[in-house]
């Protein structure tokens, strides 16, 4: 039975990512603060960790590491504030740096042995927002172009130790993440994603054959349109 780490599995994508990857046979353990939905299939196990905590991520990493031999590292973790760059709490703009950019590089490298030796495979969330201008929230864009970044350039890296690398930039998304904002997705079905439209998409990844490597995936609804609350 192959091994899978999904960060941010408490609710939204990574939620949905965790019960697609069950259903394909793996052994998941969900990181996240909070677990308000709990996964109930058997082979599940929740980690709560805090993204922002160095030393906590590190041990949950640790106690991961001593069970199991990691085939597949899903960064899903993502926070996101908005607004005029002066008016963001110097907090929040710090909490982005570490769950949206920090935690993901600090996982890769903690399991990157256990990835070049089982010929494992990085699946990242990114968001659209990496690709262009993102005024109003300009430190979110920033993390999360960093994060694309980092893992295009790790990918040139690894891939010649069979390390697959793939981030997703899906568009704005039907989920609790906008739930702190001032705007949310439009009003109908053809203006925003599902969380189970990108979680689809992993059949896709997975499913390409040793050699193949699908290393860049955008998704966006028909329609851009977001509304004020």
């Amino acid at each position: 039975m192959k091994t899978a780490i999904v960060t941010g599995a408490t609710s939204g994508i990574g939620l949905e990512m965790t019960h697609v990857l069950i259903k394909k046979g793996y052994k998941v353990y969900g990181m996240g603060r909070r677990f308000r939905q709990m996964p109930k299939e058997e082979n599940f196990e929740a980690v709560i960790c805090d993204f922002r905590d160095v030393n906590a991520l590190y041990g949950a990493a640790e106690n991961i590491k001593k069970r199991e031999s990691i085939d597949l590292l899903v960064n899903c973790a993502g926070v996101g504030f908005f607004g005029r760059h002066e008016e963001i709490d110097g907090g929040n703009l710090s909490d982005m740096i570490d769950v949206n950019l920090k935690s993901p590089i600090l996982l890769s490298n903690f399991f990157m042995k256990d990835l070049k030796k089982n010929k494992g495979q990085i699946i990242n969330v990114s968001s659209v927002t990496a690709k262009k201008i993102s005024t109003y929230g300009c430190a979110y864009g920033a993390t999360k172009a960093g994060l694309s970044s980092f893992f295009e350039s790790l990918f040139e890296e690894v891939r010649k130790y069979g390390v697959r690398v793939t981030t997703i930039h899906p568009d704005i998304t039907k989920t609790s993440f906008y739930d702190n904002a001032n705007f949310e997705q439009g009003d109908t079905p053809d203006t925003y994603l599902n969380p189970q439209e990108i979680s689809n998409v992993l059949d896709f990844i997975l499913a390409q054959r040793e050699g193949a490597v699908v290393t860049d995936l955008t998704m966006q609804p028909q329609k851009h349109r977001i509304r004020k609350k």
